[in-house]
Order: structure tokens, then sequence, then C-alpha cells
């Protein structure tokens, strides 16, 4: 044997050991690696171009699926304030900064045990104080186990307006031939008013109300607003009986462009021949 392979023998004997062990305690065979992990999810659901769907128009529901086996993994109710209008509709914000959480809003929250990356729907109905009203949404993502979205959450904007019709009472009867005073109000779907110079500017918004006798338009009417009852208002005439033998339909419409937020509400009127007399008291 050479010296040098004595000495290569030397140095090569202490490290067989090493090699001939085997290795068991691999990094991904960590439980925490594998196991489900609580995963935070916040939703809020807001008006398009307004504030947080709250209390005041019953919020919303909130419903988390699994896209892959449509199994429901979360459902809820959003409720609480409606936020900071001076925040959410005044104050600029960088693309990063929370907008809707930077003060008490509305939320649903829910935390779900996540085994893997797991693509979800979260869907929302409301405002449910309203059901003539409804509107849903949708949107997709993929959730990561561990991975906590909080702050603003996940944002869903629902598109529309709340109308209401308040005057003439719905299916109150009408007289032939007299002029009534057709009264409706136009809020956000989180209940803000939209009225002349606000934040919801009716100056930009299309809101008018029509006359309709079955399913055809016979008067179109531009309304304008009444700061003293807070509500849009028209005269109309009511046709005379005898062309109306089943009422007539009032319909106002409230529909900006700029934003794709519409609303409409209608109602069903009888309409009568003459002023009936008054009851006489016994």
């Amino acid at each position: 044997m050479t010296r040098s392979s004595f000495v290569g023998l030397i140095f090569t004997l202490p490290l067989l050991p090493c090699l001939l062990t085997p290795v068991t305690n691999y990094a991904f065979a960590d439980s925490s690696l594998n196991g489900p992990l609580p995963t935070t999810v916040l939703v809020r659901v807001v008006a398009h171009g307004a504030m947080v769907l709250g209390r005041d128009v019953g919020g919303a529901r909130v419903t988390i699926t699994d896209v892959a086996n449509g199994h429901i993994l979360a459902t809820g109710l959003q409720q609480g304030e409606s936020g900071d209008q001076n925040q959410i509709m005044r104050t600029p914000h960088m693309m990063e900064e929370p907008i809707y959480s930077s003060r008490p809003s509305a939320a649903f929250s829910t935390t779900l045990e996540l085994q893997k990356p797991t693509l979800v729907e979260i869907s929302a109905v409301g405002p449910l104080a309203y059901p003539a009203a409804l509107q849903r949404t949708s949107q997709t993502l993929l959730l990561i186990p561990g991975q906590d979205l909080t702050n603003d959450g996940i944002v869903l904007h629902l598109h529309g307006y709340l109308v209401q019709i308040e005057r003439p009472t719905p299916r109150e009867a009408l007289i032939a031939k007299d002029d009534v005073k057709l009264r409706a109000s136009v809020r956000t779907l989180s209940g803000s008013l939209v009225r002349p110079h606000g934040d919801w500017d009716s100056r930009k918004i299309g809101i008018y109300g029509e006359v309709l006798i079955g399913n055809r338009i016979i008067e179109r009417l531009q309304l304008f607003y009444d700061e003293r009852s807070r509500a849009f208002e028209a005269p109309f005439f009511v046709p005379p009986s005898k062309e109306v033998p089943d009422g007539i339909t009032l319909r106002v419409i409230a529909t900006d462009l700029s934003t794709g937020n519409s609303g409409m509400d209608q109602a069903d009127y009888p309409v009568v021949s003459e002023r009936l007399p008054p009851k006489s008291v016994p």
C-alpha cells in the first residue's frame, strides 16, 4: 500500500458511519406543514360607488363554496355599520390603503380549516331588507392554508338603487281625470340618500316616472327633487276610467350609465270613475 493510499483510508473511515446512516427527519414530514391550517377570510359587501351594506338595509348574506365539490364551507350574514362616509367617499387612497376597515363597518368573517390550496366562490346577496331590490354578485379566488385575508378583506360590489314609490300608496284607488302627485325616494343599496349636490348627486342620474296601461307607456314624467319630503315628485293626469278598466301602473326608474347602477319600483292602481261620498257617521 502506498503512503497516499494509506492516508486516504484513514480520512475515509470516519465518514463511513455517516454515509450509511439513513436520513428520516425530512422537513416536509413536519405535521404542521400537512395538517389543516386555520385560515380567516373576511368579506365586505358594498354598494357600488357607495357605502357598506349595514343593518339599515338588512345587510347581506355571504356564502363561501368549494368550487371543486360544491360544498358550502361557510355562510352567514353581514351586519354592522355602513362605514365612515368621509373616509370612504371623500378621502383619496393609494391602491394598497384600506378604505372600509379604517373605521368600523359591516363585514362577514369566518375561519376555515384548509388542508390544501382551495379554489372557492364567494357570493353575496343583498340588501336583505328590500326583497324587490335584491342583487347578487360573486367572485372566485384561491385560498391558501394559513394565509388570512383581513383588513378590507374580499370586497364584493352590488349594483343598483333602492327606489320606492311613496305616493300614491300602492294599490290605492285613483279617481279618473284627477291630477295626482307621484312621489318616490331614491337611495343607494347601502341606504344613502340620492339628492342634488350630494355625494350621490341626482343631477348625474336619470330619474323619471312612467304611466302605463297594460304594457304600454302612455306618459313619461320628469321628476324633481323636493327638499321637504327628501323625495322626487311629478304630477300626472289619471286617464278616464273607460280607457283603463284594469287600472294603471306607475313605474319609477333611476339609472346611472357612468356606474352601471340602476333601480326601479312599480305599482298597480285601480281607477274609479267618481269620488265616493264619505260614509255617514251614525
